[in-house]
C-alpha cells in the first residue's frame, strides 16, 4: 500500500507525518492536493458529461429504430458483416495428381506439396498434371 493511501485512511498517521513538515511545506502540499482534487473533479465531470451524451444518443437511436418498425435484433442482423466477406478470393487449383487412388490438387502457389515434388523429382513435368 502506498504511503498516501495509508495517510488518507488514518488521520492520526497523517497528523504524525505532518509534524515532520514545516508550515511552508504543509501549505505547498495542501496546494498540490487542492490542484489534484480540482483536476480529478474536472475529469470526473467530463466523464459524466460524455456518458450522458452517449446515453442521449443511444436513446435517440432507439427511438428511431422503434419508429422504423424494426427491432434491435433485426438491426443487429442487418448490420452484422456477412461471413467470409473479409476473406480473400479462393484460387482454383492449377494442378491435379492422382496417386494410389487419391487425388491431390495444388494451386501452383506457395511451397510445392510433397506429393507433387516427388512426382516432379521422378522426371515428370508440371504440364503433365496441369488442369486444362
Amino acid at each position: 500500500m502506498s504511503l498516501l493511501l495509508e495517510l488518507a485512511g488514518n488521520k492520526a498517521k497523517a497528523r504524525a507525518a505532518a509534524k515532520e513538515l514545516s508550515v511552508a511545506q504543509l501549505e505547498n502540499l495542501i496546494a498540490g492536493f487542492n490542484n489534484a482534487l480540482e483536476k480529478a473533479k474536472e475529469e470526473e465531470a467530463a466523464r459524466d458529461a460524455e456518458q450522458a451524451l452517449k446515453s442521449a444518443r443511444a436513446e435517440e437511436i432507439a427511438n428511431l429504430i422503434a419508429k422504423s418498425g424494426l427491432t434491435m435484433e433485426e438491426v443487429a442482423l442487418l448490420t452484422t458483416p456477412k461471413a467470409g466477406a473479409t476473406k480473400g478470393k479462393t484460387v482454383e487449383p492449377k494442378y491435379r495428381l492422382t496417386v494410389a487412388g487419391e487425388t491431390h490438387e495444388w494451386t501452383g502457389r506457395g511451397r510445392t506439396p510433397k506429393v507433387f515434388q516427388e512426382y516432379f523429382d521422378a522426371g515428370n513435368s508440371r504440364e503433365s498434371v496441369e488442369i486444362k
